[in-house]
Formats: structure tokens, C-alpha cells, sequence
């Protein structure tokens, strides 16, 4: 049964699989990137950025960087169940992590894990993840990037362009049904950022 998404309700997040390299011009140690994916149900319309990990503070932060890429925050989130947002999987009663919860709480919105073993969950931001891969990250794969900053500016240009890309069979983009759909009816974003605080047991 295809699952329905409706306008300003649920955001999807996860990680592409592939990482990228990053190289220290000093050193030329090279450390990987994470890119972080998040995925409108309703329009399609997505927020990528490349960090360090999948650690809490960095998935904390890319949320924050999300909201303010949208412009607005949907009714709930929907994270895969990695440990940044989930500190113990259940099919019914997920736990969620503390820190994650209490960003939700500061922009009025609620957490919706992913069940386990329930593909259909997660299916938008999986494909989500497949186009930023195929769109962005293939596009990227012969370039050399020496700072983090500076892929994200790469990220950054070319997901306005996949935004802007008329939907396969669609002769509207991601960027239209965004402005007409979620944009409207997302909740608004409070006066002051997120924080980072992590909570101690």
C-alpha cells in the first residue's frame, strides 16, 4: 500500500552509505565525511550537507542547519534508528535519545523513529539518499576537497540544481511542490537556534 505524505508533516532523515574523502593539505592525511540527508514527504524537497560523523553533536547540528535550510519545522521527524536518535530500538516504544528530544521540544516538533524491519518507514528518505547519491556525490567523485567547507559549498550548489530538476514523469520540480506545498504549512522556526547540550545518565 503506497503510503501518503501530506503537506509540512514529516521530514526524513538518514546518511548516504558512501562517504567522501576529505585530504589535509598540511599533512595529507585524508579523513571521510558523512553526508547527512533529510527529505520532505510531501514535496520531495531536500536538505544535504557533509560532517565529520554520525555523532550526536554533528546529527544535532545538521538538523539545525536543516530547519533553517527550509526555512520552517515539519509535525515529525523521521530518523532511521541509529544511536544519535535512538538510544534502544523497539518496534513499538523506541527510545529516543535525550539530547534529540530535547531539540525537538525547542522547535515544537515530535520524533517518529523508523520501525525496525519496516522498509516502507523509511522508503522517501531511502530514495532520497539513492538521488544525492546518483545527483551529488557522483558528480563529485574525481573532485579533491581539502576542507570540510569547501565540499559543502560543492553539496550545496548542486543540491539547488537537483531542487530545481523537473521530477522524473513530473513537469514540476522538488523546488516548485516545495513552495506550494509543505512551505506554507511548515511550523515556525523559534526565535533562537537550537543549542547543543548532551545529557549525562
Amino acid at each position: 500500500m503506497r503510503q501518503q505524505h501530506y503537506a509540512g508533516e514529516k521530514l526524513f532523515i538518514d546518511y548516504c552509505g558512501p562517504t567522501v574523502d576529505v585530504v589535509d593539505g598540511a599533512t595529507g592525511e585524508i579523513r571521510t565525511a558523512r553526508i547527512f540527508v533529510a527529505v520532505l514527504g510531501a514535496s520531495n524537497y531536500t536538505y544535504a550537507e557533509a560532517t565529520w560523523s554520525q555523532g550526536l553533536p554533528d546529527w544535532i547540528s545538521s538538523h539545525v542547519r536543516a530547519f533553517e535550510f527550509f526555512g520552517g519545522v515539519p509535525q515529525l521527524l523521521v530518523p532511521d534508528n541509529l544511536k544519535s536518535a535512538v538510544s534502544k530500538a523497539d518496534r513499538y516504544v523506541p527510545e529516543v535519545n535525550a539530547t534529540y528530544a530535547e531539540l525537538a521540544c525547542h522547535y515544537g516538533t515530535t520524533i517518529l523513529p523508523a520501525r525496525p524491519y519496516k522498509p516502507k518507514d523509511k522508503a522517501k528518505v531511502e530514495v532520497g539518499v539513492q538521488v544525492v547519491e546518483r545527483w551529488i556525490l557522483a558528480r563529485l567523485r574525481h573532485q579533491t576537497f581539502f576542507f570540510l567547507s569547501e565540499l559543502n559549498a560543492a553539496i550545496r550548489q548542486l543540491l539547488q540544481e537537483m531542487n530545481a530538476r523537473p521530477l522524473q514523469r513530473q513537469k514540476v520540480t522538488r523546488q516548485d511542490l516545495f513552495e506550494t506545498l509543505d512551505s506554507p504549512v511548515l511550523r515556525p522556526l523559534p526565535p533562537t537556534p537550537y543549542e547543543y547540550a548532551q545529557w549525562k545518565k
